[in-house]
């Protein structure tokens, strides 16, 4: 069964089976906040973290429903970074209510599946509201995945061009990286807490033992969180290795100049010498142009084979 959304509050959706509703709202405003507070036994303080953006995650228990808020990873193209989304969760024993922004692509689809297929809702919210929570929690879970593998991928990419990159377009996408990593750790991290917290909390009135199905969310959750640490090591890795490359090349560099600079030095004695409006010795013979130019070429060879001598070409 499907009810249609309300007048007054425009971004409530529900959807019923078996007894089970599911409200979810997406875009919430005040609206939405006091039809909650008119049908549903909610504190006015949870009502008031579901509107804000920088709550952190929690799960907080009343005699009649628990309230979670959590945030999953959505990645924004344009600044290249792992941004977290907020979801707060309601679960009382014959319903589920969901708040979000409508940005959790996999939560959006799981509740428009459920509202427009009746397989679907047998097969998600045929048992009780927890099992639906755990559904809820299993597709965002499971979208953090395709994030991690990108994230993988990048770093992968980024070890395979140290040895040949240019270094400031390198250095930049190994600080991208870094940022990126970072941001889904601090993402990552307080998830964790949360999950085991419903892993090992009993939950009486939800009628159902699902401590098993928790510890599998928990599980993934760490997995992704110990893949970011293992990335985040490598990244580190790869910059102290990229400025070595970088200081090595730059020593190259100042080497090369440094030689070019002492082999140039007493040439640029010699034509200063006879660059003088003075009378030199061989001033006016006509060979002396060819006996300088002879004597410059001497000691610039006898400068390469005294550096090629101490290895230091």
């Amino acid at each position: 069964m499907i009810s249609d959304t309300s007048q007054q509050a425009p971004n409530v959706q529900t959807t019923e089976w078996d007894g089970l509703t599911w409200v979810n709202i997406d875009r919430p405003s005040l609206a939405e906040m006091q039809y909650l507070q008119e049908n549903y036994p909610f504190h006015e303080l949870e009502l008031e973290d579901c509107l804000s953006r920088v709550q952190l995650p929690k799960l907080d228990e009343s005699s009649e429903y628990i309230f979670l808020v959590l945030h999953f990873p959505i990645f924004d193209p344009k600044r290249r970074v792992t941004q977290p989304s907020q979801v707060a969760i309601f679960v009382g024993t014959d319903y589920v209510v969901t708040v979000h922004h409508g940005d959790l692509r996999p939560l959006v689809k799981l509740f428009e599946d459920c509202q427009m297929s009746e397989d679907v809702r047998s097969r998600v919210m045929s048992a009780t509201s927890g099992h639906l929570l755990y559904r809820i929690l299993s597709v965002l879970v499971d979208y953090m995945f395709p994030i991690m593998t990108k994230v993988i991928s990048n770093v992968e990419d980024i070890e395979n061009r140290i040895l040949d990159e240019r270094a400031p377009s390198l250095a930049r996408e190994l600080s991208i990286q870094r940022r990126d990593i970072t941001a889904f750790r601090r993402i990552i991290r307080p998830q964790i807490d949360v999950l085991e917290a419903l892993e090992k909390r009993p939950l009486q009135f939800l009628r159902a033992r699902l401590d098993v199905y928790f510890s599998d969310l928990a599980d993934h959750t760490r997995r992704i969180w110990s893949e970011l640490e293992e990335n985040k090591e490598v990244v580190e890795s790869l910059q102290d290795s990229h400025q070595i490359i970088t200081s090595n090349r730059t020593n190259e560099i100042m080497r090369i100049l440094t030689m070019i600079a002492t082999i140039m030095l007493p040439l640029t004695v010699v034509t200063g010498i006879y660059g003088m409006n003075v009378r030199l010795p061989l001033g006016g013979n006509g060979v002396a142009f060819a006996a300088v130019l002879g004597v410059m070429g001497v000691i610039s060879v006898a400068m390469l084979a005294f550096f090629r001598s101490r290895r230091w070409l």
